[in-house]
């Protein structure tokens, strides 16, 4: 049985596309192969495949005849099918594409179905029926908790559960589409009352997205050993907060208007199957921290469960794009920084029985690291707005502005294999709207 970090020959990194833009691409080398719904030219929706600075329209290819098993789920307009597709079936969908792609024979046939990425409208990948949204970087569990608790920043079940908050599938957006300035209620520690309007704490949060594949019924739990069956792929996921809404909001019952107003993903869904050479070992709880409890405890999860990623968060404002400045790179780290694994995450949700549908998605929380050039967000990197950062302008930010615009970026190495990324997760921040009632 193949496991889902076997590696078969379209990882092989000597492998080349036909399609010039794909070699050496810092994103999409034929190795990677994500998939994503684009617009050709205003055309409608389907679905297709990045490839270098292209996009090969599947649907089309699929329409021909040219791809076999699970071909027929390329023919709807949103990625929902093809993620219910066993592990199996989507690892020879891949090879297939893989092969038209690689296979100077197929270039006249194939060649007419590529378009520029540039001329393109990329959309949500699929219908998200559900999102939910963890807290497994422990780092940042760490830096937040001591804002609040310098002497206990952890609570005491975070070393037991997967914590987590079903979280708004409604407002999540895909990259590009700019986010409003949310309103709601935050209240000074000093003042007698709230008061309503703009947030004045607006910050991102650096996270990883997981695309559940084929699901459960309701009622029956997904195994540890068998949670990566039920994983389709990986995005990058900005999880606005207002942190003045979340800071009067979250006791007795967690994150609400603090989060729920916008969040942004990247639009290309990297799937379980590229990712398999970047499967690394869990990183060894400290010593004292207890032992996953038996449903979430499985060894080759503790082997092959973390992934070799590097994350990294960019700012710039509106100043300095005016000026034709780079953006500022404000952090970067590991997403090996994460005290659970993604199928931890994906078991301890259904534990209880829920029923998880392909499509949805989870999210993983802020992903910190130790030192605070890997921290995920400004609530960190500010020291809660105590110690604001300079841009290169000589502007200061404790949180983001309006005109701010925040890009997140992924890429996984692994000796031995070609790098891949997961292109841009980006948006800017417009000024709040009228406080009126629609």
């Amino acid at each position: 049985m193949t496991r889902w970090w076997t590696t078969d020959e379209t990882h092989d990194p000597a492998r080349t596309s036909w399609v010039e833009s794909a070699q050496g691409h810092g994103d999409f080398p034929i190795q990677n192969l994500p998939y994503g719904v684009f617009s050709p030219n205003g055309a409608e929706a389907r679905i297709g495949v990045a490839i270098g600075d292209m996009i090969l329209d599947l649907a089309a290819c699929a329409g021909e005849g040219l791809i076999g098993e699970g071909g027929d789920t390329l023919l709807d307009p949103t990625l929902n099918a093809l993620m219910a597709l066993p592990g199996e079936t989507r690892r020879s969908l891949r090879r297939a594409i893989s092969a038209l792609l690689s296979d100077p024979a197929m270039q006249a046939t194939v060649e007419p179905h590529l378009h520029s990425a540039r001329d393109c409208t990329l959309h949500l990948p699929a219908q998200i029926g559900d999102y939910s949204d963890f807290y497994v970087g422990i780092h940042h569990a760490n830096n937040i908790g001591r804002q609040f608790r310098p002497d206990n920043p952890l609570l005491p079940n975070y070393k037991y559960v997967p914590i987590g908050y079903h979280g708004r599938a409604s407002s999540i957006r895909p990259s590009g589409e700019a986010l409003v300035r949310p309103c709601g209620q935050r209240k000074a520690p000093d003042a007698d009352a709230p008061v309503y309007g703009p947030t004045a704490r607006l910050d991102y949060e650096l996270e990883l997205g997981v695309w559940v594949g084929p699901g459960n019924d309701l009622g029956s739990p997904i195994a540890i050993g068998k949670a990566a069956d039920h994983i389709a792929g990986f995005c990058l996921l900005n999880d606005w907060s207002a942190r003045d809404f979340q800071a009067w909001e979250y006791q007795p019952l967690g994150p609400f208007l603090a989060k729920n107003f916008h969040s942004t993903i990247s639009p290309w869904v990297v799937t379980a199957e590229a990712m398999a050479p970047y499967r690394i070992a869990q990183l060894a709880r400290p010593d004292g921290d207890p032992a996953p409890l038996p449903y979430l405890a499985d060894p080759d999860d503790q082997a092959h469960g973390a992934l070799g990623l590097t994350l990294a968060v960019y700012l710039t404002s509106a100043t300095m794009r005016a000026e034709g400045m780079a953006p500022m790179r404000l952090s970067h780290g590991p997403a090996s920084n994460m005290y659970w694994t993604v199928q931890q995450i994906v078991t301890h949700h259904a534990s209880n029985g829920c029923n998880l549908k392909p499509g949805d998605l989870l999210g993983t929380g802020t992903i910190s690291a130790p030192l605070r050039e890997g921290f995920g967000s400004l609530m960190e990197l500010s020291a809660g707005g105590k110690e604001p950062l300079t841009l290169p302008t000589g502007e200061t930010r404790a949180f983001l502005a309006d005109g701010d615009e925040v890009m997140l970026r992924a890429v996984a190495r692994a000796d031995g294999f070609m790098s891949i990324g997961f292109g841009e997760c980006r948006a800017q921040v417009l000024a709040a709207r009228g406080q009126e009632v629609a």
